[in-house]
Parts: C-alpha cells; structure tokens; sequence
C-alpha cells in the first residue's frame, strides 16, 4: 500500500488495517520473545525458570563453625555473615578473634583436609 493510497482510504479502512498490523505484530512479538528466551535458557544452562522470573539459589554445602563462645559453647559463628552478638561483645572485652576459635583435633583436621 503506497502513501497516496492512504491519504485515499476511509477512517474504516484504516483502522481495520491499524488492527490487522497491530494483531501480527503482536504474534510476531510472541514468537520472538519465546525464541529469545528459549536461547538464554541454553546460554544459562538452566532447563526451567520460576513464574515470577527469579532463579533458585544455588545449594552451598554446609560449613562447619570456627568460633566459639566460650561462656556458652552451643553459641557458634561459622565465619561468614554478620558478627554475632555475643562475638561482638568478646571482642569489645578484649579477646582476640583468635582466642574463640574452636579447637579443631588433629584427626578431624585430617579427615576435612583429604
């Protein structure tokens, strides 16, 4: 359809156009979307993503603790995160972070290590 043909045409015909223009693209839209996400799939390396778009968090293995609290030695601090109240508090009496850390076996030291 050329300009002139436009300019010629009734309100009618061009919003029927409008609409047939409008509904292609729409599926075409679609189709792409859906290719596009399909190869970020296979660039990502995962199979399926959650509805809301949010990956799930990768499984970390467990740490074992490394600090101890010595007025209550179930009060344990693996090292990582945020500081601990009761550590905060051992540090600001004086101890040194070496002071807590738990002591390790030399069998238990072997036993992680290979």
């Amino acid at each position: 359809m050329e300009k002139s043909d436009w300019a010629n045409s009734t309100t009618a015909e061009l919003w029927r156009l409008y609409d047939e223009v409008t509904t292609v693209l729409s599926r075409r839209m679609t189709a792409e979307k859906a290719k596009l996400e399909e190869r970020l799939r296979k660039i990502e390396g995962t199979a399926v993503s959650s509805p809301n778009g949010e990956r799930p968090r990768r499984p970390y293995p467990p740490v074992l603790p490394k600090y101890q609290n010595p007025k209550d030695p179930a009060e344990t601090w693996s090292g990582r995160g945020k500081q601990p109240r009761w550590l905060k508090a051992q540090l600001r009496a004086g101890k040194k972070l070496n002071d807590l850390l738990i002591d390790r076996s030399s069998a238990q030291r072997r036993r992680r290590s290979g």
